[in-house]
Order: structure tokens, then sequence, then C-alpha cells
């Protein structure tokens, strides 16, 4: 058997776990005076790759932003509503051209809506002599817009146009005549606000800032006052270098830039961060260094302590407690009064010792059910009062000659008795159950079809495969038969359903016989949840019972009046929280 090393102190946990720490402590120390020199030599390094990294993002994004524009741009350029409307102006009457200029204005405010960048939307179209705006709807032919957009658009230059101070794309669509104008150019304004907007959230520090540049057209775009400054400075500065990285002694001060390029769009995104800022957290590293050096030997002397005190103490416990219930002391709980991780322990410790006390009380009382099941299955459901009715309806179909029916009742009769007498398990599957209840209602049905009815649901798919103790539904139905049913002057009804849900699976029956009052109700149902062994062990109780001791107090009957007046006997089986039933 294993034992637990008490009187070897050198071989407790408490020792190793001093003695790892030291091991781990120590390096860390001499670690870190080397990473003083080393974090200082690579911290703007590393500040220049993450904004590096950043600034190809966002310019990434900002390409497929552009990429998405011009989609729509080539898009809006084969629109077959545009182009009827682009040729076939004049000829059109004053509805159509009403509704064909309601569409582009519908489809240019879509446009716009579809990204934050766009400032507005413009289609001019030479055909009409017009010009369809998204913001300002339809004005007079923008003449000047047309032929500069035009040279450009014959220049192949960048994607990116700038005019106005400002950002812009355009398409055109072609009339398909040499050296004519086109049919009308798609145009689309970026809003410089929101490119700076844009721009200011690749600031990372309160001093730190970022512009953009159009190399191609000296058009630069800055994301404040203080980026706006540095602008000027920083093409003089830089002159020809193409360097991803550059230190600067401006006159604001010594700066580092980051410099990132993107060829599709011809435009570079330059962040700046003061080297005052870069070196800040760094500067006060080696005071650190010396007090975390110190703190760390403080630090062994708390840890050694604390680990003796707050686990070592405690494990010593939980193995002497392990001990004494190794030696069936199984009513000697732990008593701490800390709530944690060995409060935890304790408590599901003693939870253990309740459980095991149980376990055993439960197993007890289970066979104790099992053989009271037994002779209350001899005595009230192979009697000779059954046996009489059963060989009373076998006779009456011997004298009418109907051998069919001989037939069936004879193998119903056989399944019955073999289910009700086997011993060979004590809980089967819900289907084998349901099959066997079934069976009985069918030969009570062969005694009772003209004055009882029976409404027996097909049993869910999902229930089927449930296990359950033997014999909890068809004595339940035979007491309604017996004490109920056979005794009305009227026709009867015996209605069986099943309920299911993700925590609790429901076998209901219930039946119209003589109303049943309250009193006698509130009598049956603290019968079915008293615990005393005083009443008498009846079916009801013995069903109630065994599926509370299998599936929990939870489970069991439930009495209630029925809807059809009579008594209503719920059989739920409870499963665990959060586990389907199937």
């Amino acid at each position: 058997m294993l034992r637990f090393p008490v009187n070897s102190f050198r071989n407790t946990i408490f020792i190793r776990l001093v003695l790892t720490y030291l091991i781990v402590i120590l390096p860390i120390i001499l670690l870190g005076v080397y990473l003083y020199n080393w974090s200082y030599k690579n911290a703007s390094q590393e500040i220049s790759r993450a904004t590096l990294m950043q600034l190809n993002y966002y310019l990434e994004d900002v390409n497929r932003e552009i990429e998405w524009l011009e989609i729509q741009q080539y898009d809006l350029l084969q629109d077959n509503d545009l182009n009827k409307l682009a040729i076939t102006w004049e000829m059109m009457d004053s509805i159509e051209k009403t509704s064909g200029m309601n569409y582009l204005k519908h489809r240019l405010a879509s446009i716009k809506n579809s990204s934050p960048y766009i400032k507005d939307v413009y289609i001019h179209l030479q055909t009409i002599r017009k010009t369809v705006s998204a913001a300002r709807d339809v004005n007079d032919f923008d003449k000047e817009s047309f032929r500069h957009l035009k040279s450009a658009l014959d220049r192949k230059a960048s994607r990116l146009l700038v005019w106005k101070n400002a950002l812009h794309l355009s398409a055109a669509k072609d009339s398909g005549k040499r050296d004519k104008d086109p049919l009308f150019i798609v145009h689309i304004e970026l809003d410089p606000e929101k490119l700076k907007q844009s721009l200011a959230q690749l600031n990372t520090y309160p001093e730190s800032g970022s512009f953009l540049l159009v190399d191609h057209a000296g058009y630069t775009l800055a994301s404040d006052r203080q980026a706006e400054t540095l602008m000027r400075q920083y093409p003089k500065a830089v002159e020809d270098s193409k360097a991803s990285t550059t230190l600067l002694d401006l006159e604001e001060g010594v700066y580092h830039f980051n410099r990132a390029y993107s060829e599709k769009l011809g435009v570079s995104i330059v962040t700046f961060l003061p080297e005052e800022t870069v070196g800040r957290p760094l500067g006060k590293f080696e005071i650190w260094a010396w007090l975390f050096a110190i703190m760390s030997f403080v630090a062994i002397v708390i840890y050694a302590y604390s680990t003796y005190r707050f686990v070592h103490k405690p494990l010593l416990v939980l193995v002497q407690s392990f001990r004494r219930m190794e030696g069936g002391a199984l009513d000697i709980p732990i008593e701490h009064e800390q709530e944690d991780e060995f409060g935890y322990l304790y408590h599901r410790f003693n939870h253990m010792l309740k459980k095991l006390q149980a376990l055993i009380d439960q197993d007890f009382k289970q066979k104790l059910m099992m053989q009271k099941a037994e002779l209350k299955q001899l005595q009230s459901q192979i009697n000779p009062h059954f046996l009489y009715n059963s060989f009373f309806i076998l006779n009456s179909l011997a004298r009418t000659g109907d051998t069919d029916r001989i037939e069936l009742f004879t193998n119903m009769l056989g399944e019955y008795f073999r289910f009700i007498t086997r011993n060979s398990e004590d809980h089967v599957s819900m289907s084998e159950e349901v099959k066997h209840s079934r069976m009985y209602t069918d030969i009570q049905t062969l005694r009772f079809s003209r004055r009882i009815k029976v409404q027996f649901d097909e049993l869910p798919a999902d229930m089927a495969n449930i296990r359950v103790p033997r014999l909890i539904i068809q004595p339940i139905i035979e007491n309604a038969y017996e004490h109920s049913l056979e005794k009305m002057d009227g026709e009867g009804l015996l209605r069986v359903t099943f309920e299911q849900d993700e925590a609790e699976a429901r076998i209901i029956v219930e039946n119209n016989g003589a109303v049943i009052d309250d009193d006698r109700l509130d009598t049956l149902s603290k019968r079915l949840s008293s615990t005393s062994e005083s009443f008498e062990m009846t079916g009801m109780m013995n069903i109630h019972r065994r599926i509370a001791l299998t599936y929990g107090e939870e489970s069991g009957l439930f009495l209630s009046r029925s809807e059809l007046k009579g008594l209503k006997v719920i059989i739920r089986i409870k499963t665990k929280e959060g586990e389907r039933i199937a």
C-alpha cells in the first residue's frame, strides 16, 4: 500500500515546492538583468515591426475597400437601365425619364451607403447633359468634372485620382465610336474626414500620429494638426530614402517614423512616435529589476511559510482522513472554516462519506424493496380473480368457435405471464414495459370492450431505450380497472399518454371513473411521499419507492385529478440536469 512520507521531511511536497521555487526564481533574476540591456535595444524594433504590420493591414483594408468601390462602379457601367437612359433619353416620355432618374438616385444612394469612405457618388451623363448625384440630386451637366475625369482616364493615371484636394475614383462607359466622348462617367468622391478618422485609429499613443501620402500626385492627408506639422518636414528629411523605419531629428524633437507602401494604390502610410515615448517605459526598468531581485528573496521566505501553512498542513489532514476512511470510519468529517480549494476538497470528501453511507443504505433498501415487490407481484398480479376472468374469456371464445381470437388470446396470456414471472433482470427498456402494459389492456379489452374504451398512445422513439424498473406501468393500469372502471355503470375510458422534455420523461395514466375528493387525493399523495414504514406497502407505494431509489427523489408517482374527472397518475423519470433522455 502506498504510504505518505509524513515522517520523512526531506521527501515532503513542502520541501520540493520550495526547492522548485528557488530553481525557477534564480534564473529569472539573472535573466532579468540580461533582459534590461536587450529590451532597451530591441524595444524600438519591436514597436516598428508591430506598427508596420498594422500599417500593412490598414493598407490591405483600404485596398479591399477601393476594390469593392470599383466593383460597384463597373457593375453600374453594365446596368441596363442606366445604359438605356443614356442612349434612348430623347425617345422616352416624361414618366419613363422620371422613373429612370429615380432609379439612378436610389442606386447611387445604395452605393454611397455601402462604404463609410464615400462622400458622394456621381454619374456624368454626357448624352443627356445631366449630372446625377447621391447627395445633390439631379443637376446640370458638370462639364468641368467630366473633362478632367476623361483626361485622367485617357492618360491611364493611377486608380486614385487627386482633384480639388480630395481623392476620387472614376470609370467610363465607352460610346463604341472612335474619338467620341464616353456615354457617361461613374465618379466616386472619397471623404477626407472619414479618412482622417481612420488614420487616427492608427495612433497607438497620445503622442503619436499618422499621415497619408499619394506619391504620384503629391497629395497628403494628416490625422491631426501635429501630424500636419511633421508631414511638411518629412519629405525633405527622408529625401529619396525608401527605408521603412527612420529615426529623424526634426525641429520638434527626435521621432521614430515607420512607413508602409501599397503598389496597388500608389499610397504610403506614415506613423511617427517621439523617441522619449519609446524609452520612457524602459527608463524605470533597471530600478524595477533590482526591486524584483530583492522582492524575490523576500517572496521565497513568504512562499515557504505560506506553502507550509496553506498546503502542507491541510494536505496532511486530508491524508489522515483517508486513512481513517480506509479503516472503516465513515462518520468523522473534516472541519475547515476557510473557503479555499482545500475547503472544496474537504467539502467533497465529507460529501463522499455521506454518499458512501447513502449508497450502502440504498443498496440495502433496494434489495428489500425488490423482495417486497416480488411478493406483492405474486399476491396481486397473479391472482385467482384475473385467472378466472381469463379462463372465462377463453371459454366464451371456445364456445363460439372463434379459433383466431383464441390463438391471439392465448398468445397474449403467454406473453403476459412470461413477462411478470421472469426474474432474470430488475430493469427493462421502456419499450418492453409499455409493450407488456399494452398487452394487459388488450386482454381487458376482450372482457370490457362494450363499456370500457382504451386510448393507449404510441411510445415516442426517444423514450424507447430508457431503462426503468420492471412492472411500473401495468400495476397502475390494473389498479384503475379494479378500483374504478369495473365499478362504473356507464361507459369507462382509460387513457395512457407520454410526454418528454430535456430533463424528464412522463407516462400519464388517467381514467374517467368515480370523482376522487380532495381529502382522499391528499391522503394518497402523503402516503406516497412518506418514508415511514408504518404504512402498508401498497403496489403504488412500491412503484414510487423503486423509481425514487433509481432516479432520485424528484422522480416517482405524482397524483392529481384528471380532466376526465377520475384519478390521474403521472410517472416521472428525471435525468441529470442538461442530459437528454435517449
